[in-house]
């Protein structure tokens, strides 16, 4: 019984480098998993994993892969030697935090090419073969941060409300190619993601008034209460990802967590905005 051929980008660390495990190590071995990063010196975790979790011999290779390079993403698809992708999961991604006025321009772009532009290149490369054999599931890793926006992530969530529009466009054309799009949509994680924030927590903080930066601060003391009761670890979001792989009519969206779904359907109920912005500001600037 043939496999099914997984491919995975941003794999270094945190859902990416959990996910290629799970399906690695998988019971009924029947993933085969390209587990893809941008700097192959980072594959020392993954591959320490894989051997603590006894993966099976052929069942993770582990591939150069930046998103940000169109050539970069043509040489990994040409490496995957069963000639097609069943399951493409764009997972890279990067983050950046604080007043938009402390983000330099290199942050902001690299941003959005890694999380938008790149989203784009990876599914250019392996979604026309999809298509031609009428056969294939897309999963992307999304955010809360794309269905509602969080102060001092004005870029980040930009990006992902991109995410967003990009997926639930191509859902409306694809099933007739018998593709599927899956969105999954992540609140808090416990993985290194804040420690590779674009340009650090913050920016250039200095750069920004007084009153920015005391927001700011109460923004990061609401973020540590939301992470201690609200985060999850990797390898709960992972099952999510089985899920939808999994489905024989996949949704549009699936959820990791439900914490976080009032304040999502706040914005859908009064479309004018006012009651999710005066919600969003009492949860954090005035708890």
């Amino acid at each position: 019984m043939d496999r099914t051929v997984v491919l995975i980008t941003g794999c270094s660390s945190g859902i990416g480098l959990h996910l290629a495990l799970r399906l690695a190590s998988d019971p009924s071995q029947s993933f085969k998993v390209y587990a893809t990063m941008r700097d192959l010196k980072a594959q020392g975790p993954l591959w320490e994993a894989a051997q603590a979790r006894r993966c099976p011999s052929g069942s993770l290779e582990i591939l150069q892969l930046d998103v940000r390079d169109s050539d970069s993403v043509a040489a990994a698809r040409a490496r995957v030697t069963e000639g097609r992708v069943d399951v493409l999961v764009c997972n890279a991604g990067r983050g950046l935090v604080g007043p938009l006025e402390a983000h330099v321009t290199g942050a902001m772009s690299s941003v959005l090419d890694v999380n938008v532009a790149g989203t784009v290149r990876t599914l250019q490369a392996f979604l026309p073969d999809m298509k031609q054999r009428r056969s294939g599931r897309v999963l992307v890793t999304g955010s809360m941060g794309g269905l509602m926006g969080l102060p001092f992530n004005a870029v980040y969530c930009a990006s992902k409300f991109a995410l967003e529009g990009l997926c639930e466009s191509l859902a409306v054309l694809l099933p007739s190619f018998g593709v599927h799009v899956s969105l999954i949509e992540c609140g808090p994680v416990h993985t290194a993601f804040q420690e590779k924030l674009e340009g650090g927590l913050g920016g250039a903080l200095d750069s920004a008034d007084t009153k920015t930066r005391d927001h700011f601060f109460c923004y990061q003391r609401h973020c540590e209460r939301v992470f201690r009761e609200a985060a999850q670890d990797p390898e709960e979001v992972t099952e999510v990802f089985l899920k939808a792989l999994r489905a024989p009519q996949p949704a549009l969206r699936y959820f990791s967590t439900e914490h976080f779904l009032p304040l999502v359907r706040l914005r859908f109920d009064d479309p004018s905005g006012c009651s999710y912005v005066a919600a969003m500001r009492r949860a954090v600037f005035e708890d």
